[in-house]
């Protein structure tokens, strides 16, 4: 989740081991993915649901988030107001996830341009925003840079949310 044009698509193509595509084209509602892997000692199974930004795709977004166990929520490090909407999508998430045995993990995506002197967020600046989020929320908020172009921590953002999201689970009681 995340404003229009941050890299959720790419990310997530990304991710699946598909080669970046200098083209953009706006997600229309949603587009869908599924994508195995071992974390540990457990077989786990992403389905991954990549949700439109713009605002006129609100509503139906809300439909996406329930069942969800966690989300990646994404921020262009060159475009500050993509990082200002942060704290508004992670409210849109937790009010229709119940922010139950929730993990999210902040994805300061597009790394790849701070050496071009694009940057208009720093790590320092993502990080203070998880830990806000965290505070706030009361559910795990990992952080994490990205680079949907060249591959760095692209696998490492969808690892940490796994692995919260399995450490919610093995700490639930059975009944």
């Amino acid at each position: 989740m995340g404003d229009g044009a941050v890299g959720k698509s790419s990310l997530r193509r990304k991710f699946m081991g598909k080669t970046f595509d200098t083209t953009y084209i706006m997600t229309i509602g949603a587009d869908f993915a599924v994508k195995y892997m071992r974390i540990g000692d457990v077989n786990v199974k992403f389905v991954i649901w990549d949700l439109a930004g713009q605002p006129h795709f609100r509503a139906v977004r809300t439909t996406f988030y329930r069942g969800a166990r966690g989300g990646l929520l994404l921020y262009d490090i060159t475009r500050r107001d993509t990082f200002e909407h942060v704290p508004a999508w992670m409210e849109e998430f937790v009010k229709h996830t119940k922010g139950e045995g929730m993990a999210v993990v902040l994805v300061g995506n597009k790394v790849d341009l701070r050496e071009k002197g694009l940057e208009q967020v720093s790590w320092a600046d993502g990080l203070a925003m998880a830990e806000e989020l965290q505070k706030k929320h009361g559910i795990p908020v990992s952080f994490v840079e990205t680079s949907a172009i060249t591959g760095e921590n692209v696998d490492k953002a969808f690892t940490i949310l796994a692995e919260e999201i399995l450490k919610k689970i093995k700490a639930q009681p059975f009944i």
